[in-house]
């Protein structure tokens, strides 16, 4: 039967064999001390909270070929406002590519909190012939597609950062063997990762115009593997960071 072993261990996606043809597949993200209350550090809405929380767990579910089924909402402050702000965010961000996805949603009636907290996890399938993992060879290019950002550095507009839309034009190009959202590993440390445990070796290019080691934050940029040139219609900005061998 077939089974792609050690794949929770080197993506941020973890996969449950339902059958020899199909896979569960999951997704989580989680928020703390980004908000509006009187201990957070960055000051955003909780729409905003919301907003990219749930970007970051659709990104990375899409990324593997996987179909959004559900989608839980762990919102560790009160329903209203902090939770109802919340709550739009995350449905705004499913419009365009699952305006209908079921939610379950959690919020904390029982103490005053200071502090603002979301976790979101997303539950998807994916047919063993559509799983987009493991395919990155020896000769691809690999690029960044959007720029490494975090807290005040980013914006819902920002047309710089990645985001659901440039992941499902990716995998619409035949030639992409692998789309890799970044987040607090940096774009080095998600490459690395990748070469070690396909065993292939990694030949960065010289003066790179981002910084590689920099933590991506909301998955604001995204790791991309093909053995040709890079041509998407988004208005995200691409660099070629290195190639394998």
């Amino acid at each position: 039967m077939y089974m792609k072993d050690s794949i929770a261990a080197n993506r941020d996606v973890s996969f449950i064999e339902l059958n020899e043809d199909l896979y569960l597949a999951v997704a989580c993200d989680s928020c703390g001390g980004i908000g509006e209350k009187e201990r957070d550090v960055v000051r955003v809405p909780p729409y905003i909270v919301g907003r990219f929380t749930t970007r970051v767990a659709l990104m990375e579910i899409l990324s593997v070929g996987a179909k959004p089924k559900t989608l839980t909402a762990a919102i560790c402050n009160e329903p209203d406002p902090t939770g109802k702000g919340m709550l739009i965010g995350i449905k705004d961000e499913l419009k365009d590519l699952s305006p209908n996805l079921p939610i379950t949603i959690s919020t904390e009636k029982n103490m005053k909190t200071c502090q603002t907290g979301l976790g979101i996890t997303i539950i998807g399938l994916v047919e063993k012939e559509s799983l987009r993992i493991n395919e990155t060879k020896a000769g691809d290019k690999l690029y960044c597609v959007g720029m490494p950002k975090v807290g005040n550095e980013i914006s819902l507009d920002d047309p710089e950062i990645a985001n659901s839309l440039l992941v499902k034009e990716l995998l619409e190009i035949p030639a992409v063997h692998a789309i890799i959202p970044v987040g607090s590993k940096g774009l080095k440390g998600e490459a690395e990762m990748l070469a070690s445990f396909l065993g292939l070796e990694l030949e960065w290019n010289k003066n790179l115009l981002i910084d590689i080691q920099k933590t991506a934050g909301p998955a604001t940029c995204v790791l991309v593997t093909c053995p040709a040139e890079l041509e998407i219609s988004n208005p995200q900005p691409i660099f070629l960071l290195a190639s394998t061998k």
